[in-house]
């Protein structure tokens, strides 16, 4: 059905026979070369982590309901966790289906969902979530709280220490996140879901190894 690949930061390439979906294309915040595979969906959880790629098919940052491709797309707009509620929404979380499969996407987002944002995501296979906290991001008790909230059967970790990468702020690594939420860990190089039968019976954390 597809298949997930981590490039490191808030970047993963979903790919399908038919096409592929990039999430925070924009690497060069963290020194690396932005991402670009023509004909692709780009799609940013923040305008700033979006990139200028003429081959892509699509470029997504807000939300807005989408259909592309394989990709049916739903994003809500959503608090960054480094403003105050009062603020502009700068964000968005995104459902993201392929076929009768259903990932969330969650970036540099602040702690807690409210019902109208958990309501959008709906029912969640996949979960992929930024963890490594330092104040810019999700740390790990507050993105196991979220994972918990949202109930996926497989959980995704990203934006984590990495020290070949140039993060505006220190990242804890991911043990953190793994201990915090206490749940069996599944490593490879990219995650292939054939069929929703292949999930998981009970949460699971999945440790992509950047590609």
């Amino acid at each position: 059905m597809f298949e997930i690949e981590y490039k490191g930061g808030n970047t993963v390439v979903i790919s399908t026979k038919k096409s592929k979906l990039i999430t925070d294309p924009r690497q060069s915040v963290l020194g690396l070369k932005d991402q670009s595979v023509k004909d692709a969906v780009s799609l940013a959880t923040e305008s700033r982590l979006q990139s200028v790629d003429p081959d892509a098919r699509l470029a997504i940052e807000g939300p807005g309901e989408y259909e592309v491709v394989d990709f049916s797309i739903q994003g809500a707009a959503a608090t960054r966790h480094i403003d105050t509620e009062d603020v502009e929404k700068k964000a968005t979380v995104y459902r993201i289906e392929i076929g009768d499969a259903r990932i969330a996407l969650v970036g540099n987002i602040a702690p807690k969902l409210d019902e109208s944002q958990l309501e959008s995501l709906g029912v969640v296979d996949v979960l992929i979530i930024p963890v490594g906290g330092g104040g810019y991001t999700l740390d790990a008790t507050a993105a196991s709280a979220m994972t918990r909230s949202i109930d996926p059967k497989v959980v995704i970790p990203i934006h984590y220490s990495d020290s070949s990468l140039s993060y505006e702020v220190p990242q804890d690594d991911l043990s953190v996140f793994v201990a915090e939420l206490g749940v069996s860990v599944e490593t490879t190089s990219k995650y292939k879901i054939k069929s929703l039968a292949n999930l998981p019976p009970t949460l699971t954390i999945v440790e992509l190894t950047r590609s």
